[in-house]
């Protein structure tokens, strides 16, 4: 498998490659970041005595032509562009990047039609796990039980609430058949009243290098039931994008997460 990074020079996009470069069965086909960084290198590798240099290509089109799958961690203005490009290009691409708008993500199904796309806020196994287990929770439990889920991240983080603190409040709306957009109350402040029944909580911590940890509380009568998964590092994140690369060269054109990947769904 031959990988082409976009956001080379970010914090994932580093590890992912590192990563890529200490397996043999992975080739680095591609690189690039922001235009101005064109024609430099990075270099990797060095932790499994494998160093590489890997150029930084001018254009997405151009660092993705020997590549079988694109995996892009960049921003929601311009990743876009990088999955219109690999579209075009018959390249798989696997999507990490958060803050999409509802715009965005309908045009990922239809651009879905032509290449497969992996599209998940986080690429943690032990996180798609909570995926699942915060939604059996909340079907067992109903509404009986207070849902409030509180997340953290490292102070450099662009959006909030974290695109996994939004996914897992998708998992607990769906299955006490609450609407995410509708029943989500974004922290507190003020008189606001008694805690509604169909409310479902969201609470964002930003401060210091957290790279991120999620808990979503159950909380009923007599008792509170508490799912958390905390990472320690990057580097589960990144494995699992590698996990979902592998998957996205065999996988025929379509919209996939990576429950798909796991075979949670």
């Amino acid at each position: 498998m031959n990988i082409c990074m976009a956001g080379a020079l970010g914090r994932m996009g580093r590890r992912i490659l590192e990563l890529a470069a200490a397996n043999p069965e992975i080739g680095i086909a591609g690189a690039f970041d922001k235009p101005e960084c064109a024609g430099e290198s990075i270099s990797v590798g060095h932790e499994s005595g494998n160093p590489v240099e890997v150029p930084l290509s001018v254009t997405a089109t151009e660092a993705m032509s020997e590549a079988d799958v694109i995996i892009d961690f960049t921003l929601a203005h311009v990743c876009m562009d990088n999955v219109r490009s690999a579209a075009s290009s018959g390249t798989a691409v696997v999507l990490g990047t958060t803050g999409l708008s509802d715009h965005d993500k309908k045009e990922l199904e239809v651009l879905a039609h032509n290449i497969p796309i992996v599209f998940a806020p986080n690429f943690s196994v032990g996180v798609n796990l909570l995926f699942k287990l915060a939604a059996e929770a909340a079907g067992v439990l109903g509404l009986d039980y207070n849902v409030e889920i509180v997340e953290t991240h490292h102070n450099k983080k662009q959006d909030s609430p974290s695109g996994t603190a939004e996914r897992l409040g998708e998992c607990v709306a769906d299955a006490l058949e609450l609407s995410y957009a509708d029943d989500t109350k974004h922290g507190r402040e003020g008189m606001v009243g008694e805690r509604p029944v169909r409310e479902i909580g969201m609470h964002a911590l930003r401060g210091g290098d957290v790279a991120g940890d999620h808990t979503v509380s159950f909380i009923g009568q007599g008792e509170r039931v508490e799912l958390t998964h905390k990472a320690h590092n990057r580097d589960n994140f990144a494995r699992g994008a590698l996990i979902a690369a592998q998957f996205a060269t065999k996988a025929a054109p379509g919209m996939y997460d990576m429950q798909d990947v796991l075979g949670l769904n």
